[in-house]
């Protein structure tokens, strides 16, 4: 197995929010504005090699113990946004998932009960203390949920093949790293994911993807309305190749589908959710291949 410094999964996805500086009271407002302007500020594969780190030790640290300070920095239109790593709270967040994720036997080979009993309790007193915390990035291993694909549109996508080859250390030895994302203004992710859902409120039955979209429209909520959202399919460009990649418009389909609904197509709505479902499928059907 390789070192860790050179490990690139998991294969997971993220939806992100950055938000501009004026979002953030003193003194976290102040601790960002240096943090940005620093040299070398930390890149999404060094957040991943400190979460790994931390599953190296007997017994494992599921959550760290003190909240990262280091955030994702990017600039619009002249103005500094920043979406802070929360490590922390998203891995309390991600403990409560994983047993819906793995066997009871499994998961208590990876992570003792003990240890996330402790975790679960350091998080109940963590959160009485902070009822509104919530995370700027949400994660998903080994898809990008279809609601997530509603918030963008095809034109705000960028991909960029690389140098690296599937499943290798992208990025390093000055390698450039392969890259698929999406980057939408906030007033825009809002606005589409609320036509979306109008959308499908009128055509189909209350379900998973209804519900999920106005989960993902109240997270949206809490946010300054200057923000950027991206989606970055981080660890999932190492499962497909670049072709695959470069034919993957999977914003466009679900666009597709959602205007062929409005307008009593559902012929054209089928058509277009079937090209993403099953392109993610086959990327999904991995996670359990030997």
């Amino acid at each position: 197995m390789p070192a860790v410094s050179s490990i690139f999964v998991p294969y997971a996805s993220y939806l992100r929010v950055y938000e501009p500086l004026a979002a953030f009271a003193e003194p976290e407002r102040g601790h960002w504005r240096r943090y940005a302007a620093r040299d070398g500020t930390p890149t999404a594969q060094d957040e991943l090699r400190r979460s790994l780190a931390d599953l190296l030790p007997t017994p494992p640290v599921p959550v760290p113990v003190h909240e990262s300070a280091d955030a994702f920095i990017t600039e619009v239109d002249g103005v500094v946004c920043v979406c802070p790593w929360r490590t922390r709270l998203r891995g309390w967040l991600a403990l409560e998932e994983l047993g819906e994720l793995l066997p009871v036997p499994l998961l208590d080979a990876v992570l003792p009960p003990v240890v996330r009993g402790q975790a679960e309790k350091d998080y109940e007193r963590w959160r009485d203390r902070n009822p509104d915390a919530r995370p700027w990035i949400r994660t998903a291993v080994w898809q990008v949920p279809v609601r997530w694909f509603t918030l963008f549109s095809d034109d705000e996508r960028t991909f960029e093949p690389g140098a690296a080859e599937e499943g290798a250390g992208a990025g390093e030895g000055g390698a450039k790293a392969r890259v698929l994302r999406y980057r939408t203004p906030m007033v825009q992710a809002r606005r589409r994911l609320a036509r979306s859902l109008k959308t499908l409120r009128n055509a189909v039955d209350d379900g998973p993807l209804i519900e999920g979209l106005v989960d993902v429209g109240r997270w949206l909520e809490e946010f300054h309305p200057r923000s950027l959202v991206e989606l970055d399919y981080g660890g999932l460009v190492h499962v497909l190749s670049c072709a695959q990649l470069a034919e993957d418009h999977s914003a466009a389909d679900v666009a597709a589908a959602i205007t062929a609904l409005r307008d009593g197509d559902d012929e054209g709505a089928g058509e277009a959710y079937g090209r993403l479902t099953e392109r993610w499928r086959a990327v999904r059907d991995r996670q359990f291949a030997n």
